[in-house]
């Protein structure tokens, strides 16, 4: 299987944005891909307002416009991110939808991004609310089926999302993101390769590249990192673009089986903390 992770700049207009992720998935296809990811929030990004503003349901215009996508391409596509509205609570979900257009699993982000961090300082949390977990789901042609966990940006941070992904059958992982500069300089790279080592999956990044509306630079890097931890593609810190790999599934059970980490686990002796932390 042959993937590639989207890197584009985005604004607070749909049809700007769709229409500059039309040429890149197109330009990603015509080099081979079979899964495309796109970046988190790809359809609109803006200040709060807007993104309330800019609130849609799950069946609506940004999963049509994948559907079409996908289907005139031939591709699976991870339409990264948008903002979906379900009653009065928005959600930050990413979409796999299939070759022939159809919608194989949602996904709603986990994991919020409220932090301080100078430079990245935000709180996810005033917009969206948290979705209810992990979601895995088989993409890739009749004869060659892959399964494919779904996360978003944020989630990278937590390895739990990334090993039951994995134990639920996951290949491969894919993160639309938007990781800022001032969090992604130091640790982007370092957490795409660290999960994909932890869970011996390839792991699909989408990125963000630029100063968002918001005022926030974005680190771009759009990358595709195998279950080894080698970066096989990156599309650089600026520019609209793609990376493009391939994804040798034999060689990822060929990781395993020489080095059987998952298989290896022992959950017993490792249960959850009653409180989530420990007393001094």
């Amino acid at each position: 299987m042959r993937a590639a992770a989207v890197q584009m700049w985005c604004g607070p207009e749909r049809d700007e944005n769709l229409a500059r992720a039309a040429g890149l998935v197109g330009r990603a296809a015509a080099d081979g891909a079979e899964l495309i990811v796109l970046p988190e929030l790809f359809a609109v990004l803006g200040r709060d307002d807007a993104m309330r503003a800019a609130a849609e349901p799950l069946h609506g215009p940004t999963l049509e416009w994948a559907s079409v996508q996908a289907v005139r391409h031939g591709v699976d596509l991870v339409a990264g991110s948008f903002v979906e509205a379900d009653g009065d609570r928005l959600f930050n979900t990413s979409c796999l939808v299939g070759r022939d257009g159809s919608l194989l699993a949602s996904y709603r982000k986990v994991h919020l991004f409220d932090v301080g961090v100078p430079g990245a300082a935000t709180r996810e949390s005033t917009t969206f609310s948290p979705g209810p977990g992990p979601v895995v789901a088989t993409a890739g042609p009749p004869d060659g089926p892959t399964a494919v966990g779904l996360t978003v940006c944020y989630d990278l941070r937590f390895p739990e999302l990334f090993r039951i992904e994995a134990l639920m059958g996951a290949r491969v992982v894919t993160v639309p993101a938007a990781f800022t500069r001032a969090t992604g300089e130091p640790h982007w790279e370092l957490l795409l390769r660290a999960r994909a080592v932890e869970d011996q999956v390839f792991v699909v990044a989408g990125a963000q590249w630029g100063t968002s509306p918001d005022g926030t630079a974005r680190h771009g890097h759009a990358a595709v990192v195998d279950p080894w931890g080698r970066v096989l593609a990156d599309a650089g810190p600026e520019g609209d673009g793609v990376a493009v790999a391939e994804l040798d599934l034999a060689e990822l059970e060929r990781v395993r089986d020489r080095l059987p980490s998952l298989t290896n686990r022992r959950p017993e002796a490792y249960p959850w903390p009653a409180t989530g932390g420990s007393e001094s």
